[in-house]
């Protein structure tokens, strides 16, 4: 990415949280809808890129159903932008009461054992207001990992809207990360981790609708080393200003095998987790980029 293009990326962001929080719910709500018909319209690269992984996780949509399910699609991704700019200017009872997640007793009790807990998350729906509601409503802390973008300036306006709710934030590069993570669950502590696409390839390969595709092992690794109870979590929308959510029932660690056996075994879990709540929720997961690795070798010169 050129200087000016970083540049313009990081002054469209600091626009969207500078302007967009101080709109009315309303406005902001018809503008991202706006903006989501627009950018659909136009077919572009990633709106494509979204209708091709969409075609994997309803195999027998027709053409017209798949245009209908990534035109609902971009709706969802603006509808998490609009509140993602929002969500500071949230007062807490918006943020207690913008959020219902069933089985929540899954996470409650796993930080009441003090073992340390690992929530483990797909692009779905809004995983930024889901960590607000557990540093809120919860008033439980927790530590994540980001990505580092590009600008510096941009990946730093990320990390401090995600630390003003509540979360520490640690860089995805730089090999500490998985340190802190794993003396945090040890000390009976809460790690969030999004985790349906590996960024590090070298992650564990799993069946994902029906074919190979690359997710994270840090989740089963970080669980088999600390003990911490790894749980699956999937978010959707539905017609109301509440997103809901479920917590899944915990990955367990395999009693028997190599670590790299275990790593592959909850891993796959994570997957079938994920997948269901996918499945259900098809035009909420915010995946416009290649995931399998038959869409990765295919970029490959």
């Amino acid at each position: 990415m050129s200087d000016a293009r970083e540049r313009l990326t990081d002054a469209l962001y600091g626009a969207g949280w500078s302007t967009v929080k101080k709109l009315p719910e309303p406005v902001a709500t018809r503008l991202g809808r706006t903006i989501a018909d627009i950018a659909w319209k136009k077919r572009g690269k990633s709106v494509l890129r979204l209708e091709s992984n969409l075609a994997r996780v309803v195999p027998d949509a027709s053409p017209e159903r798949l245009k209908q399910l990534s035109r609902a699609g971009m709706r969802s991704y603006l509808r998490y932008w609009m509140e993602s700019f929002r969500l500071p200017s949230w007062s807490p009872e918006r943020v207690r009461n913008g959020f219902d997640v069933d089985d929540v007793h899954h996470l409650t009790d796993g930080l009441a054992a003090g073992k340390g807990v690992i929530l483990a998350l797909p692009h779905l729906a809004n995983w930024d207001l889901a960590g607000a509601w557990v540093t809120t409503k919860l008033e439980t802390p927790f530590t994540t990992v980001a990505e580092r973008l590009k600008p510096e300036t941009l990946y730093d306006r990320f990390v401090a809207y995600r630390e003003s709710l509540g979360m520490e934030v640690l860089p995805h590069e730089g090999g500490s990360a998985f340190g802190t993570l794993a003396r945090r669950l040890r000390a009976g502590g809460l790690v969030c981790l999004v985790a349906d696409r590996d960024l590090s390839e070298s992650g564990v390969e799993v069946k994902f609708f029906g074919d190979t595709a690359r997710m994270p092992a840090g989740p089963a690794i970080l669980a088999q080393q600390t003990g911490a109870l790894l749980l699956p979590v999937t978010l959707w929308y539905d017609d109301s200003p509440v997103m809901r959510g479920r917590i899944h029932p915990p990955v367990e660690v395999p009693g028997t095998g190599t670590r790299a056996e275990k790593t592959s075994v909850m891993a796959q879990a994570l997957a079938d987790a994920f997948a269901a709540g996918i499945a259900d929720h098809p035009e909420d997961w915010h995946m416009l980029q290649r995931l399998w690795l038959a869409d990765l070798e295919e970029r490959r010169p």
